[in-house]
């Protein structure tokens, strides 16, 4: 009975330490989104929808915003085709001396300085073109995304039981059809994941976009070729400023930028059905 009240007590104990440590690694996200919302809920409800659209001198982050879903959707065209396919590759071929070189890579740029990409984007596309501009953008914040959106669609397509690729090579399905009809959406949750972390890596960059897009927070963006605006780079810049109505821009920026990458990653998150094997 004494031993059996000492595992209770145990059990409990560590029920209580997990929760405890929970709490406190999830502490610091709630903290943010909070400050972020007391801080930047007073700007927007005094400027109203003008906030969302009036240029900066107008005191507005129109520009901006447009400027960051342009940014992210280049990106995205850009770098999703290239990262599903390395990812397929490396699953599909993980022995080959390109499977384990693709792998490590991946490895690496996964830790790799996000402004070295700038600085590289800067040289092969900003030089060249005399100009800051969105695509410029766009390509460094690509080469930010792929290595998330490929090391998850490996993982994921690893995760699904080999007895399903045995059944569809057995049903006569070229290898082609085997990854694209039958194992891809079948890891569609976790491909999804790693394109959602991805987006949501590009949407909050700053440092790569200093030496690529330029800012334009005066006027709306009218070509890619073009300098453009986004909110991470606004806000990075509305906090240089020693000005307070400054700062309370930057807060409501940063509270757009919140409620953007909110808007795009719970709903998906919740209307995505987990695949059952």
């Amino acid at each position: 009975m004494s031993g059996y009240k000492t595992r209770r007590g145990k059990d409990i104990s560590f029920i209580i330490g997990i929760t405890i440590l929970t709490f406190l690694g999830i502490l610091p996200l709630f903290h943010i989104i909070a400050t972020v919302f007391i801080n930047g809920v007073p700007i927007i409800a005094k400027k109203g929808i003008s906030f969302l659209t009036n240029t900066l001198s107008n005191g507005g982050i129109g520009p901006a915003i447009a400027g960051t879903f342009i940014l992210i959707f280049l990106s995205s065209l850009i770098g999703l085709p290239v990262a599903l396919l390395v990812g397929i590759y490396a699953y599909e071929y993980p022995e080959s001396k390109i499977g384990r070189a693709t792998k490590t890579l991946l490895q690496i740029m996964l830790e790799f300085p996000t402004i070295l990409v700038g600085v590289f984007v800067m040289s092969m596309i900003a030089i060249p073109m005399g100009t800051y501009s969105a695509i410029a953008g766009a390509f460094a914040l690509a080469i930010i995304l792929m290595p998330y959106v490929a090391v998850y669609t490996q993982e994921a397509m690893r995760e699904i039981p080999f007895t399903y690729r045995e059944a569809s090579f057995g049903l006569g399905l070229s290898r082609v059809k085997v990854i694209f009809q039958i194992l891809v959406p079948l890891s569609k949750r976790g491909i999804l994941t790693g394109v959602l972390i991805g987006l949501a890596k590009v949407a909050g960059e700053t440092a790569p976009l200093l030496f690529t897009v330029g800012g334009l927070y005066e006027s709306y963006p009218a070509s890619i070729t073009e300098p453009v605006g986004a909110i991470p780079l606004l806000i990075y810049t509305l906090v240089q400023s020693p000005s307070k109505a400054d700062h309370m821009m930057a807060w409501g920026a940063s509270l757009i930028l919140l409620l953007i990458f909110l808007l795009i990653f719970i709903p998906i998150r919740l209307k995505l059905r987990e695949v059952r094997l």
